[in-house]
């Protein structure tokens, strides 16, 4: 039997409960207890978020959290321990808001269970789990029983770590199954591991939102539910990508100068854009760009035709070509490939996709992922290529929704992928809209690397105004008006030069 030491890596977790913590009688507040204990006793760093009946206890956990704005890892110290006795630790109990218990039913049993309702959410909860969870360093966030309302959905939709959700009771919740499904489908979709108590309660769950539901320990024997759970976690964390990348070529590049780039854009050889290839290098110099990614849907010809172009002009004013391809994979969405010599058909799998990307050496970038609105690889599909993802993008000004972009923020950081941005531009006008200030580079590994320091810049647009423009060059506009006025500006692009 494993004991208390027995993993070698010490993660910090937060376990997060949507009954009050003076329940302490309750099967889902006494398993979190049990199992964080032991979790402590075996040097992870344990916070339990909770919400009580307490208001003194609220009080409390409030002053401990505006006591740690500023260095809000002190939340984590001293909840682990280890076999000096002198620092006994244990899990630390944060009281995330105060909750009237609105039901009046007897302790729920497993078999057969009755039927209990989390108390009701108090409005100030989501805003103080959003910025504990936003500020506190945290390896994993694990949830149970994460249906909303309640303060453990409200945690999953904040969180920016990897995500375990763990469901307990047997009972089918009609407003999460029938009512909102769809919308818990959505929040359901950012757990990175489900688990279940009984098999009843992973069979339900299966049924109305299907996943891999691993069972495990009731939490009993406290030793063996902390095994599992270390498993767990330790399986999640290989998954996540390296955050350092090449000290050397770090040091290297720290020397070189910082230019503005902007990684999706299209040209008139996608289908859905009139931006001759010279007004868009034209444009980019006029923004002050160093570099661009010409990313034409299912095209390659227009950003070989812009790396030719540049190549002919000055050095000193030659905006450096990304030859690139957004490419629609057959059913799991859009994928660019930076980096490329050679077209990607359109219609492979995701998978094959991406393994064309790497043969010809180039890096794996995710446009707009989580954009709905948008053709995306689902979360499901995402992962099984996880490891071979180079960035993601994260912020997109053609998404129309900001969640979409902050979810996909909030992936690249549990995942430690870098992150990158791109103006998506249709229009010249939408040019550099959103840009990365990044150390110059030279081919597809110095590029990944100076991306990991990057800052993202962005700048006030207006969507309305960049997507009329789009129509207007090219549903609104004739044929023959199109090659006049494309005529006209390449004409205006080449005096510029």
């Amino acid at each position: 039997m494993a004991g208390p030491m027995a993993s070698s890596e010490r993660f910090s977790i937060a376990h997060v409960t949507p009954y009050p913590w003076e329940e302490r009688e309750h099967e889902v507040n006494a398993y979190v207890e049990r199992v964080t204990r032991e979790l402590s006793a075996r040097g992870h760093r344990v916070l339990v978020l909770a919400p009580s009946r307490s208001q003194e206890r609220v009080r409390a956990s409030r002053r401990e959290l505006r006591a740690a704005r500023g260095n809000a890892r002190s939340l984590l110290e001293g909840t682990d321990s280890d076999s000096d006795p002198a620092r006994p630790g244990g899990p630390r109990v944060i009281a995330v808001g105060e909750v009237l218990d609105l039901q009046t039913t007897a302790r729920p049993t497993r078999t057969p269970p009755a039927r209990r309702r989390a108390p009701a959410l108090p409005i100030d909860v989501a805003r103080t789990i959003e910025e504990l969870l936003s500020s506190v360093p945290l390896d994993f966030v694990h949830v149970h029983e994460p249906f909303a309302p309640s303060t453990s959905n409200a945690a999953l939709r904040h969180s920016r770590s990897l995500n375990v959700g763990s469901f307990h009771a047997p009972t089918e919740r009609v407003l999460s199954t029938l009512v909102a499904r769809r919308f818990v489908e959505t929040f359901f979709g950012r757990l990175d591991a489900r688990t279940a108590s009984l098999p009843a309660t992973a069979e339900l769950m299966d049924r109305h939102f299907p996943g891999d539901y691993r069972l495990l320990d009731d939490g009993a024997d406290a030793v063996r539910a902390a095994d599992e759970l270390e498993e767990i976690y330790r399986d999640l964390a290989a998954r996540r990508h390296d955050s350092d990348g090449d000290p050397e070529l770090h040091r290297r590049l720290a020397r070189r100068p910082l230019i503005d780039v902007d990684l999706h854009m299209h040209t008139d050889h996608s289908g859905d854009c009139a931006t001759p290839v010279e007004v868009l290098l034209a444009t980019a110099a006029e923004q002050g760009l160093g570099a661009i990614a010409v990313t034409d849907h299912n095209e390659i010809s227009g950003a070989l035709e812009a790396r030719r172009q540049a190549a002919e002009l000055d050095p000193d004013h030659a905006v450096k070509v990304i030859v690139a391809e957004e490419v629609k994979t057959a059913e799991q969405g859009e994928v660019i490939g930076l980096f490329l010599e050679e077209k990607i058909p359109r219609g492979l799998s995701l998978e094959e996709t991406v393994a064309e990307i790497k043969r010809q050496g180039g890096l794996v970038y995710v446009p707009h992922p989580f954009d709905r609105m948008h053709s995306v690889p689902d979360y499901e599909h995402l992962l099984k290529i996880l490891d071979d993802v180079d960035a993601i993008e994260v912020f997109n000004p053609r998404v129309a929704i900001g969640a979409f972009n902050e979810e996909a923020a909030r992936f690249a950081a549990k995942y430690r992928i870098v992150a990158g941005a791109g103006s998506d531009s249709h229009v010249a006008q939408g040019l550099g809209s959103v840009r990365i200030r990044m150390r110059d580079f030279d081919g597809p590994q110095e590029f990944l690397q100076s991306l990991r320091d990057a800052d993202i810049l962005t700048r006030p647009t207006s969507l309305l105004y960049v997507q009329a423009l789009k129509f207007l060059q090219t549903k609104a506009t004739p044929a023959s008006a199109q090659r006049a006025r494309k005529a006209r500006r390449v004409k205006r692009a080449k005096r510029t030069r």
